[in-house]
């Protein structure tokens, strides 16, 4: 794990630009300038000179700084709720499942520091709402479906909404204590957490 750095090697569909593919080929060198540098720093025109177009091409696909990185925070939501789903299938599902996708999410915050906090302060105005934008939507998803077979049999919305946030709450707060350096970014942390920490 990298806890300390910016990492953002999130699976890179495209290397480099080839014709027809610009879109995808300009999230890819967003993500490897976010490696680099903060997301205040990440400019539409060294995006564009990295992937070797001009400055107007890329308004073609973003209006604008902002939309580039929600598609960035999207394709990160995409990978995390992919690391959860694969930890919960080699955790052979279950309670067991369960509390191995939260520790995923701790990996992967752990793992891609830059793109976690990007997507974790990161809002769409409104704007983008009729885009159906949603930089946690994957994770999130995944998170109530699991909170409702968890739960006893017969729990109303409102158990389930408030297991998800206590669930959530959890799991994102130990990210960011270990992010910030204020506790170990110790597996053996990582691996304590359990369906009762989760639900209770």
């Amino acid at each position: 794990m990298t806890s300390n750095d910016n990492s953002v090697n999130i699976e890179s569909k495209r290397s480099r630009y080839h014709h027809g593919d610009l879109r995808e080929a300009l999230i890819d060198a967003g993500m490897e300038l976010l490696a680099e540098r903060s997301v205040e720093d990440l400019s539409l025109r060294e995006i564009a000179r990295r992937v070797g177009v001009s400055a107007t091409a890329v308004y073609r696909h973003f209006p604008d700084k902002q939309a580039l990185i929600y598609a960035m925070c999207e394709r990160g939501a995409e990978a995390l709720g992919k690391a959860q789903v694969s930890a919960m299938e080699a955790a052979g599902g279950g309670t067991a499942g369960f509390d191995a996708t939260g520790q995923a999410y701790i990996r992967f915050a752990l793992d891609h520091p830059a793109l976690f906090r990007m997507m974790m302060t990161t809002r769409p105005s409104a704007e983008y709402l009729d885009l159906d934008i949603s930089v946690v939507n994957h994770a999130m998803r995944l998170l109530r479906e699991n909170v409702a077979k968890m739960l006893p049999e017969g729990s109303d919305e409102a158990a389930r909404q408030m297991a998800a946030i206590h669930a959530w709450s959890l799991v994102h707060g130990m990210a960011m204590l270990m992010l910030d350096g204020q506790i170990p970014a110790d597996e053996a942390i990582i691996q304590s957490i359990s369906r009762k920490d989760l639900v209770g």
